[in-house]
């Protein structure tokens, strides 16, 4: 009864037009975050503190049991499963199961190299059980990091039209499994991408004065979630409340603390 409850009073708000402060809006498959909806992200720490007042958590999806997602729906909260996608990471269960010929160069994190996104055939499948992952755990949409590897030095000769490729397969993904998908950095392909992702996640746009690259998603009442790590928010939190982003400090090892603007 009580579930039934919640899910009529959702439909209320719903048709109330009452989403701008909590956590977005369930489209007909899958959830879609507003613009200026506050977020915690903790990457770090086998506990996650669920005790901070915001509607939305973004976790490592390897690392977070269901339990935990499932605590934090029990509050009322949407959850984001964090993947990497676009590189390797050493530490992760299914490791062994990325061909040396996927593996480039590192991309400045111990552990981790660059994927070979041209690979497909290969990396689909691989992809498709991780998001298969976060489902089976109840995640509301994933997180895929490293979406730019066509920006950087991976050790292979990716072009702007490979990245758009991988990361639309990626969307696709996620969609097909009734999930929402965030866009993460990767500001230079936004305006090709926006229609494909539900949200954007980034970092440090601030610091580098790219922050009204993503006005895009706001445009299109898609919400951008948004970190500093070398800035107060003193100098970014103005600009940030004039672009609508979701915007906070935290430090880089990404653990429980956080300065919201």
């Amino acid at each position: 009864m009580k579930r039934q409850a919640a899910l009529f009073t959702a439909l209320l708000l719903s048709l109330a037009g009452c989403g701008g402060a909590g956590s977005g809006k369930d489209t007909a498959s899958h959830w879609q975050p507003r613009p200026g909806t506050a977020w915690q992200w903790q990457l770090s720490g086998k506990k996650i503190d669920t005790s901070v007042d915001v509607p939305v958590y973004d976790i490592d999806g390897f690392d977070q049991p269901r339990a935990t997602v499932t605590a934090l729906h029990r509050e009322g909260r949407k959850v984001i499963c964090y993947l990497s996608t676009g590189a390797w990471e050493d530490w992760r269960p299914d490791a062994k199961k990325f061909p040396k010929s996927v593996l480039g160069k590192g991309n400045g994190w111990e552990g981790e190299r660059w994927l070979d996104i041209r690979a497909t055939d290969t990396l689909e499948p691989l992809m498709a059980a991780r998001i298969d992952m976060c489902r089976k755990k109840g995640f509301d949409a994933v997180e895929p990091d490293n979406m730019d590897g066509y920006k950087n030095d991976t050790g292979f000769p990716l072009k702007a039209a490979d990245q758009l490729r991988y990361n639309r397969l990626v969307a696709r993904l996620v969609h097909e499994r009734g999930m929402a998908v965030g866009l993460k950095n990767d500001l230079d392909q936004i305006p090709q991408l926006v229609g494909d992702f539900d949200f954007a996640v980034n970092e440090q746009c601030a610091q580098y004065d790219e922050c009204g690259q993503l006005k895009p998603f706001t445009a299109a009442d898609k919400a951008v979630f948004h970190v500093e790590y070398e800035l107060p928010p003193s100098k970014f939190c103005a600009e940030s409340r004039r672009l609508k982003l979701s915007s906070m400090e935290k430090k880089y090892e990404l653990g429980v603390w956080r300065k919201a603007c």
